[in-house]
């Protein structure tokens, strides 16, 4: 891999794993959202730093060239993020009920002392 290339990986690595740290301080984010941003991050940088890795996992797993590798990669991290927030949101929408239920007693509450 060229040395340019190289450094280009390692700077973006390196940025996208500070701003999503900066982000995180700031609680914009919460930590299993700033994991979604870590884990490519890390991996950008591993990619920088250990070039021939992917060349041997690609040939490990019966791929002919490293981006039909990523490709792959790519597709089966979408699918984790996708099932990750699919559980998130089964998640607010319980909680969302129950916040509902718990305003519609309280509004009753008030509205019989009120009577």
């Amino acid at each position: 891999m060229a040395d340019s290339l190289v450094r280009g990986l390692l700077l973006v690595g390196i940025l996208l794993l500070l701003i999503v740290t900066i982000i995180l301080k700031k609680g914009r984010i919460s930590m299993k959202f700033a994991l979604v941003w870590y884990i490519p991050s890390l991996i950008i940088v591993l990619l920088a730093l250990f070039p021939n890795f992917f060349e041997i996992v690609a040939e490990m797993f019966g791929f002919q060239t490293i981006s039909n590798l990523v490709a792959g990669a790519l597709f089966v991290i979408l699918f984790l993020i996708i099932i990750a927030l699919t559980v998130i949101i089964a998640g607010q929408t319980t909680k969302i009920n129950l916040l509902i239920q718990e305003v519609s007693m309280l509004k009753k509450k008030v509205n019989d002392n009120e009577k």
